[in-house]
C-alpha cells in the first residue's frame, strides 16, 4: 500500500491547472503531493532554469544535494535491518549498487520521471546522468513536502517493493577497480593498488587498507576483510572524487605530461660505434 492520499486532493484535483502533473506524480510516487513546487523544481534542469524573486537561478540542483544525503540515509537504515549480521563492507557495497547512477537512471526510466524532466535538447542528449539526478531531487522534494518516513515509505514500497530486487543487488558484483583500470589505461596513466596498512579487527579478523595512487599522486584508500574488498572500495572511492575534484584530476594529467615529457626527452649524443 502507498501512502494514503488526502481526500481532499481527490477533491480538488480536477480543478487545479497542474491536474496532469498530479495524476503523473500520483502514478510515480503513489499519492499525491502536497506542495507541487517541490516536484516541478525537482524535474528542472539548470539548462531550462529560471529565475526566482531575487534573481537567483532555480534548478533541481540543491535538491539533489538534499535527496541524495537523505537516499543515503534511508538506503543505509534499510540494508541495516535487511541483511542482519551483515559487516560492515557488505552493507556499504550493496549501498553504492544501489544508489549508483546506473540504477537511478534506470529507475527514472522505468518510473517515467525522465520523460517529465524539463531541460533544452541539447542537454538531454548530453547528460548521461540527467535521469538519476532528478530521481535524487524526487527524493529531496518528498522530504520538503512529506517528511523523512514518506521518503522511507516510497523506498521500501515503491523501489524496493516494486521496481528492484534488493538480494540481487547485493548479488550482483560491481568492478570498481576494473572501471577505474579501464579509466587509466586509457588515458595511458600509471596507476597502482598499494596496501598501506593491515590490521586486526577483535585480534581475530584481518583488516586491509589499500590507497590507489595514480602517477604517484595519492587518492583516496579504502578498507576491506580482504586484500580484494579494499581495492574495490579504493577504487570506488578514488572514481567518486575524480569526478567532483577536477584540481585533482588536473594535477594527475600534469604528473603524467611531466612524466612522457621525461620518457620521451632526446638523447643528443650518438654513441660510438
Amino acid at each position: 500500500m502507498f501512502l494514503k492520499s488526502n481526500p481532499i486532493d481527490r477533491i480538488k484535483l480536477p480543478f487545479r491547472k497542474d491536474k496532469e502533473l498530479y495524476a503523473a506524480f500520483r502514478e510515480i510516487l503513489g499519492f499525491y503531493p502536497h506542495h507541487i513546487k517541490y516536484y516541478k523544481l525537482a524535474l528542472l534542469h539548470k539548462s531550462a532554469s529560471n529565475r526566482g524573486q531575487k534573481g537567483m537561478p532555480e534548478h533541481n540542483e540543491r535538491l539533489e544535494f538534499l535527496g541524495d544525503a537523505i537516499l543515503e540515509a534511508i538506503t543505509s537504515d534499510l540494508l541495516y535491518h535487511r541483511f542482519k549480521g551483515q559487516r560492515e563492507g557488505f552493507l556499504t557495497n550493496t549501498r553504492s549498487k544501489l544508489v549508483q547512477r546506473d540504477t537511478l537512471n534506470q529507475l527514472s526510466r522505468e518510473m517515467g520521471l525522465d520523460r517529465l524532466i524539463r531541460s533544452n535538447s541539447h542537454s538531454t542528449t548530453h547528460n548521461n546522468y540527467m535521469g538519476g539526478n532528478a530521481f535524487e531531487a524526487l527524493v529531496g522534494a518528498i522530504y520538503l513536502d512529506r517528511g523523512y518516513d514518506a521518503c522511507m515509505h516510497f523506498m521500501r514500497n515503491r523501489i524496493l517493493g516494486q521496481l528492484v530486487n534488493l538480494e540481487n543487488v547485493a548479488k550482483k558484483e560491481v568492478n570498481f577497480k576494473s572501471k577505474l583500470i579501464e579509466w587509466a589505461q586509457k588515458n595511458r596513466m600509471q596507476l597502482e593498488f598499494r596496501i598501506v596498512e593491515e590490521q586486526r579487527e577483535n585480534r581475530n579478523s584481518p583488516v586491509f587498507i589499500t590507497r590507489v595512487v595514480i602517477e604517484g599522486l595519492d587518492c583516496e584508500s579504502g578498507k576491506g576483510y580482504s586484500k580484494k574488498e579494499s581495492h574495490q572500495n579504493a577504487a570506488r572511492e578514488t572514481l567518486k572524487v575524480l569526478k567532483s575534484d577536477k584540481q585533482l584530476l588536473q594535477a594527475i594529467f600534469d604528473a603524467k605530461a611531466v612524466r612522457t615529457a621525461q620518457e620521451e626527452e632526446p638523447v643528443a649524443l650518438v654513441p660510438e660505434a
